[in-house]
């Protein structure tokens, strides 16, 4: 084995090429799989021309794969390495209450969890699963679920990069999503009428840690848009109670 480098032994510019490298990996893990290289040197004000050469050099050491049906870039083999691996684990209990509420409804069930300040899908409804889910952490500001998350936040600018136009029903100006936003904050609802898919809406209630009062996941109905757009008051009331029937299973 190489005995390990003095910090003296290494050139001048490597340790910022170090340090870009591994912001490289962080925004490719805050913007989830399919972030390209134009958002990523956009989001950390890097050169294009850097980008590439450290995406091109982490591809190579298998950190990052390129991916051909989204486009752009995800984790590779390798960047496993880089953290010890926590299995997802919904508790029994937990699982109980979504499995009661999908027998009450016909509507599509999802849970996702906000306790790394993204929007993470740890139980969407197997007979209902949602075909966009890989686009659901990348885009909050276009989801039910991500407007509970980005409400959630002292800036949500900080964790939306891109308000990318997906139907013509995308929120894509910055001060409507603010008023948006203000709104679900006030109400711990959230609703979508067609944003990310034209026949697809979505309501999401916060589910919150019983004591600190902070976001740590959101319950979610998903259905056809004209649905979802309605009052629907007793169905909100029905999933605002499964949601606090699973805040001190998820806290």
């Amino acid at each position: 084995m190489s005995p390990p480098l003095e910090p003296a032994s290494l050139p001048g510019r490597q340790p910022r090429a170090i340090r870009s490298a591994f912001a490289v990996l962080e925004e490719v893990i805050a913007a989830g799989p399919g972030v390209t290289a134009k958002e990523i040197s956009a989001a950390l004000g890097l050169p294009p021309a850097t980008t590439y050469r450290l995406l091109n050099l982490l591809v190579a050491e298998e950190y990052l794969v390129r991916l051909p049906g989204l486009g752009g870039f995800a984790l590779g083999r390798r960047a496993a390495r880089l953290c010890v691996p926590v299995p997802p684990h919904l508790p029994l209990a937990a699982r109980a209450v979504l499995d009661h509420l999908r027998n009450v409804i016909r509507w599509g069930v999802h849970l996702a969890s906000f306790t790394t300040d993204r929007l993470v899908m740890i139980d969407p409804d197997p007979d209902h699963p949602p075909s966009d889910e890989a686009l659901l952490g990348r885009f909050p500001h276009a989801s039910a679920l991500g407007h509970l998350l980005l409400a959630a936040q002292p800036d949500w600018h900080a964790v939306a990069h891109d308000l990318r136009r997906f139907t013509q029903y995308t929120i894509t100006d910055g001060a409507e999503l603010t008023t948006e936003l203000k709104q679900v904050a006030e109400t711990g609802l959230a609703r979508q009428c067609g944003q990310l898919r034209a026949d697809r809406g979505c309501l999401a209630v916060a589910i919150r840690h019983p004591a600190a009062g902070t976001l740590v996941a959101g319950l979610a109905l998903s259905g056809p848009p004209a649905r979802v757009a309605q009052p629907n008051d007793e169905l909100v009331a029905v999933v605002r109670e499964h949601a606090e029937r699973l805040a001190p299973l998820l806290a």
